[in-house]
């Protein structure tokens, strides 16, 4: 082949596996994250930030609306709303991340292999996850959850984290599917590759971003989930702050104080939305369109 055919060819191949210009993940992207990662910090370094004792009860500041001193407020108590929205976070996040990363770290690797070996495996594995899938997850939640006590923030954890395998297992096992037909797997396949090699650096990689969006949209699922409980008392136990139990603690005195209920509300309500905001806009960056010729 004489070098200008060769460099035809070359152009040509290169026209195909080149992926269009991802969209820019814009300013309000990183705003968001910006958000998520005060939260994060917040809530780790609590204890060495300037913050009131959230457990302080002060008798002299019973209601108080936001002032200097009490930037959100206290509440029936004489507790620092902003001490307690703060550490809140904690609860909140914990039962998120830790939830998610059970349902991940045992889903995702499930559902890779299932969707990778086909078969008898795929099937059986499959059709048990759909039947617990036939059956709602949040109802199984408050079932365990009120009979399996003393109530704890590790109890919450496993049991939203166990609930939480079979959606993570068919929405990862779904993307491998998609991605395991692919020429460059079945070139990796006739090329002799190991099984590990193929799935470690061929699949995770290409799966990735619809994991890491789906992770952020869970967490928020169960955040939000996490403040249900609340409603219910199958949360963590007071006087343990968490924005769904400062939620619900308001409900009783909300016309005397709804500064009670606004805080922690739109504490959960911006972090909710920051985070499926950035789930949304990194699927859409990582959106892979293969160009036709």
């Amino acid at each position: 082949m004489s070098n200008f055919s060769q460099m035809i060819a070359e152009e040509e191949i290169a026209l195909v596996e080149k992926p269009e210009k991802s969209e820019p993940l814009g300013l309000l992207f990183w705003l968001c994250v910006g958000w998520i990662g005060l939260n994060i910090i917040g809530a780790i370094f609590a204890n060495v930030l300037p913050l009131q004792n959230p457990q302080f009860q002060d008798y002299n500041a019973l209601n108080v609306g936001p002032s200097l001193h009490h930037l959100f407020g206290t509440d029936d108590l004489g507790r620092d709303l902003f001490a307690r929205v703060v550490y809140g976070s904690r609860i909140s996040l914990s039962v998120g991340a830790g939830s998610m990363l059970i349902g991940f770290g045992i889903g995702s690797p499930l559902g890779m292999l299932a969707a990778y070996r086909r078969g008898r495996f795929d099937t059986i594995l499959t059709n048990l996850m759909y039947v617990f899938l036939a059956f709602p997850a949040i109802i199984a939640t408050i079932a365990i959850l009120s009979f399996w006590t003393p109530r704890s923030l590790i109890k919450i954890i496993v049991v939203i984290g166990v609930a939480s395998i079979p959606l993570v297992y068919r929405v990862i096992r779904t993307a491998t599917l998609n991605v395991a037909t692919k020429d460059y797997i079945i070139a990796a396949k006739v090329q002799g590759a190991t099984d590990r090699r193929i799935l470690l650096r061929e699949l995770l990689p290409n799966i990735a971003p619809i994991g890491i969006s789906f992770l952020l949209i869970g967490v928020a699922t169960v955040i939000a989930l996490e403040g249900a409980l609340a409603f219910l008392g199958l949360s963590v136990l007071p006087p343990t702050p968490s924005w769904g139990n400062m939620i619900n603690e308001s409900r009783t005195i909300l016309q005397q104080n709804p500064w009670l209920a606004v805080f922690p509300s739109l504490a959960m309500c911006l972090f909710l939305l920051c985070l499926n905001f950035i789930g949304d806009r990194l699927r859409h960056h990582f959106d892979v369109t293969e160009v036709k010729l």
